[in-house]
């Protein structure tokens, strides 16, 4: 017995013995020379004849270079070998034969026992027995994300087997850190291919067969994940990413951050806060507006002025939105700054061409200004200070996880500068302040409901060297109700209200002194549903409404010893309602539709008196057929009609689309004014009896091609605009207090063309784009029923029309503390009607003048850069500081922003207008925390 033990012990050993070796033998062993390769040229050398599949990210190894000699060397000491002294690391996973190289962080493929059983449900964070690691970037204690990626987890009642047919999965993508939705994330499976994107709160629903299936999930700003699940049913799932911080020299590729292709819509720029703190502006605090004017098919008259024209659009054809709020007027200190406060924005959505079914209301954009909702984990702030403001916000959790806000504020001390301006005493006494504040809360009812609130208000109080004083404000209120009817349908309900008031006067002479006020308020509801019917359709259905009262204006007295005449207009009212159904229909991988249809329709509202007009006659006093009082609530006049929004797009190949789109719009309202910018002193006019609605319709085609692993975004896109009823004005008209509007301004026809291209690159070290547009915007008013007519009744330029239009934003990142930023855009000078000649008429001279629009003035051309530091990348320090160094308009350009003549001495001078005439230095300093 003793032997058989000594003989069956000694073939174990020998069996021990020759396992190894025998797995030795049978494990492909390297030999040769890989001398000046690159990461994958390396990996297509050595898979070659390999079993193994190898993973890994080509872009990152660019800068990498392989040089060894190997003999006889396992693929694991090959490995070991290549990769020393660098920060790429290398998994070996036998079983399943695959290779991992990672970049910073190392795949963990041995688990827990635990988390490889099957649960039976989803648990809302990392479970406790996953070790945190150190993120490589950052320093933070973060969760490994191979744990939750090899994890599986069951969705809907578990049984035996899989039944047939499909299944629906919702759920939230939110930053791991601050609990913020992310918005426009892919969330995707690769069999069958098919996908959803999040929507405005990060909500996510997608239909797929039941099974197990590989959940990607990618997006612009974060680190792709992926998710294992065993779908059985329907079912929920919430994910937590965390945000990609991206090395100088390396660059993410990722077919599905291609979005520029892919998208159906077309015409739509998104700019991230990121994006727009990047670019030089005048002063140096981030400026939404001013970033939105570097985009191609986008124009401003001049400095000084905020109001935007969106291809051949007037100012008040752009629908500006602050989390679905309405924004009449989007500057401070007459243009010099926008009315967003950049520390509470989180992106921006320019809409110009494919415009979705549930906007409406302007002809030419919708820009849409999204909040953050604020850190739901901890307390965060931020502040800042430069040469004319300050600005501050905080945020933090109410109730953790639950309730988030953010509160932001901003000021002006610009008074100090005005006096300390040499050699004119005028400004002495001068003052130019604004302010404005932002609060933001989010709260989670529970599983299916979410309430968010927002409320700004915005103040300017100015007088520039004269007697008198400007005041406006913005006061918009809003609350948002969403509700999760189940995985398929969601509400969104929202109501609120929006306010905007101008007001000057001047007590300078007590016998003179008056006050003048307009104010435009309006109530508005909206509902908005959205179902995912299957993985083809995506149907969106909502109904809108907005209660409109105006007061037009009044002049009144100031004080008892003034002599002024009081002069108040009649109050205007209407009702604007509008309901809409849009398909988003995924015909098959390389053909997409977007098929909407909105109907819109509004009602002038009395109490009010109105002349009417003998027809086919110019409207004047001699022409009025009778004067109609029309008691409160009675309908005046109804305008409505259909709007159709459709677009589509055909994918060539992975990286190159071909998109078309046509829109028609209704515009009820309308912005009086005498300059061709947004001015505090600006009308807005409902439409009623004698002013009707404005009417546009555009057509669109687009080519859209990425490089380069989509990392380089070119576009070209080519469109015609149709403009009806377009409000234009008589020569000598009257803007403010005058009580019949509607003799003094003339309905005019219009179209607009343009081509637009652009070139974007925006990952790596450098960084930005180039837009260049050609655009035109022609009126034409040749009905000689309604007066005398313009330029002969022959086509003439809009106010706005710059033809040419060339920008350039280049960013520039030496490290990750140090950045140069350039800002360079040229535009054909906007048209001007000039005198071209002097008569004489009773015994004084005049000015003959030439046709409207006839000239222009000087082209504008202006180059800014910037410079900014940041402190060190410490996470566990309590603040964050950064400095933003620059110059505006570093070439001391004279840009004229208008002409104006004077009478001097019995000679007519003409002069032009500068804004800005020479550079501009400035400094913020900024500081988180």
């Amino acid at each position: 017995m003793r032997k058989f033990y000594l003989c069956t012990l000694a073939i174990l050993l020998s069996i021990l013995l020759y396992l190894p070796s025998s797995a030795q033998e049978n494990e492909k062993l390297f030999s040769g020379s890989y001398r000046n390769l690159t990461l994958t040229e390396f990996i297509k050398k050595i898979s070659a004849g390999s079993d193994y599949k190898f993973y890994y990210d080509p872009a990152r190894g660019d800068s990498l270079t392989i040089n060894i000699d190997a003999s006889g060397l396992t693929l694991d000491r090959l490995l070991r070998s290549a990769f020393n002294n660098t920060k790429y690391y290398y998994t070996i996973d036998r079983e399943n034969l695959n290779v991992f190289i990672t970049y910073g962080q190392k795949i963990i493929t041995g688990l827990p026992s635990e988390l490889l059983a099957i649960n039976t449900s989803i648990p809302k964070k990392a479970p406790d027995d996953i070790s945190p690691v150190e993120d490589f970037h950052t320093n933070e204690k973060v969760i490994p994300s191979a744990s939750l990626e090899n994890k599986l987890y069951e969705v809907g009642p578990r049984s035996e087997q899989f039944s047939a047919g499909n299944a629906t999965l919702a759920g939230y993508i939110k930053d791991i850190k601050t609990g913020e939705p992310i918005i426009g994330a892919s969330v995707f499976i690769e069999n069958p291919r098919t996908g959803i994107t999040t929507n405005q709160f990060g909500y996510y629903s997608i239909t797929i067969p039941k099974g197990r299936h590989l959940l990607n999930i990618t997006g612009v700003g974060i680190k792709s994940t992926k998710r294992r699940i065993a779908l059985y049913g329907n079912g929920n799932m919430n994910i937590e990413v965390q945000n990609e911080i991206l090395s100088l020299k390396e660059v993410v590729i990722s077919s599905e951050k291609a979005a520029n292709v892919r998208n159906v819509q077309m015409g739509v720029e998104k700019l991230t806060i990121e994006k727009i703190k990047q670019v030089p502006v005048v002063f140096g605090e981030a400026d939404v507006l001013r970033v939105v004017l570097t985009l191609p098919g986008v124009k401003s008259v001049g400095e000084a002025s905020t109001g935007f024209n969106v291809r051949g659009g007037a100012t008040d054809q752009n629908l500006i939105l602050f989390n679905d709020a309405t924004i009449y007027n989007p500057s401070h200190f007459f243009g010099f700054f926008s009315a967003f406060n950049s520390e509470v924005v989180k992106d921006v959505e320019l809409f110009k061409s494919s415009i979705p079914a549930n906007y409406g209301g302007r002809l030419s954009s919708v820009l849409a200004v999204n909040s953050r909702e604020g850190n739901k984990k901890k307390f965060t702030g931020s502040a800042g200070i430069g040469l004319l403001t300050s600005r501050f916000n905080i945020e933090g959790p109410l109730l953790k996880d639950r309730t988030s806000f953010i509160l932001g504020g901003r000021t002006t001390y610009s008074d100090w500068m005005l006096k300390a301006l040499p050699g004119n005493a005028d400004y002495k006494n001068t003052k130019a302040s604004f302010s404005d504040v932002d609060l933001h809360i989010s709260h989670q009812i529970n599983e299916n409901n979410n309430l968010y609130f927002t409320g700004y208000y915005s103040n300017d109080n100015s007088d520039l060297s004269t007697d008198t004083t400007y005041q406006y404000n913005n006061r918009n209120i809003s609350l948002k109700w969403k509700h999760i009817f189940n995985n398929k349908l969601f509400g969104v309900f929202t109501g609120g209200y929006d306010g905007y008031r101008y007001k000057n006067y001047s007590s300078t002479l007590s016998i003179q002194a008056y006050q003048m006020k307009f104010d435009i308020n309006q109530a508005f509801l909206k509902t908005d549903f959205n179902y995912y019917l299957n993985s083809k359709h995506t149907l969106n259905i909502g109904s809108s409404a907005i209660y409109y009262w105006l007061n037009p204006g009044s002049f009144t007295p100031d004080g008892e010893e003034s002599l002024i005449v009081p002069q108040i207009m009649e109050s205007e009212k209407g009702i604007e309602s509008a309901i809409y159904i849009n398909d988003r229909y995924e015909v098959n991988s390389a053909l997409s539709l977007n098929l909407g249809i909105r109907y819109s329709m509004y009602n002038s509202l009395g109490a009010k008196t109105v002349n009417r007009y003998a027809a086919g006659v110019p409207i004047d006093e001699t022409n009025v057929i009778e004067t109609i009082n029309y008691k409160k609530g009675d309908i005046i006049k109804t305008y409505g009609g259909p709007e159709y929004r459709l677009s589509a797009r055909y994918a060539l190949t992975s990286d190159f689309s071909v998109k078309a789109a046509y829109n028609t719009m209704r515009q009820y309202i309308h912005m009086l004014s005498n300059t061709t910018a947004i001015a505090p002193t600006d009308i807005w006019k409902l439409s009623d009896l004698n002013i009707k609605p404005q009417y546009g319709d555009q057509v669109s085609l687009g080519f859209y091609k990425n490089f380069k692993s989509n990392t380089i975004e070119t576009s070209v896109e080519v469109y015609y605009k149709r403009l009806k009823d377009y409000l234009d004005y008589k020569s000598g008209a009257t803007i403010v207090l005058n009580p019949t509007i509607e003799r003094d301004v003339i309905n005019t026809q219009g179209k607009a063309y343009g081509v637009e291209l652009m070139l974007k690159k925006q990952t790596g070290k450098f960084n930005g784009w180039v837009s260049y547009t050609y655009s035109r915007i022609m009126l034409k008013m040749d009905d000689p029923t309604t007066g005398e007519l313009i330029n002969r009744g022959e086509y003439y330029p809009g106010n706005y029309d710059k033809p040419h239009d060339v920008t350039v934003v280049g960013n520039f990142r030496f490290t990750h503390r140090y950045s140069f930023s350039l800002n360079t855009t040229y535009s054909t000078g906007r048209p001007i009607t000039l005198p071209i000649g002097k008569y004489w008429y009773g015994d004084a001279p005049r000015l003959l003048y030439s046709d409207r629009n006839e000239y222009r003035i000087p082209d504008y051309f202006r180059t800014d850069i910037g410079f900014n530091i940041e402190g060190n990348h410490k996470v566990k320090q309590a603040t964050h500081n950064y400095f933003t160094i620059g110059v505006y308009n570093i070439t001391g350009r004279k840009n004229a922003y208008s002409t104006y003549y004077t009478s001097e001495n019995g000679t007519i001078n003409g002069y032009k207008l500068s804004i800005f005439g020479s550079p501009i230095p400035y400094i913020n300093y900024n500081i988180r925390f």
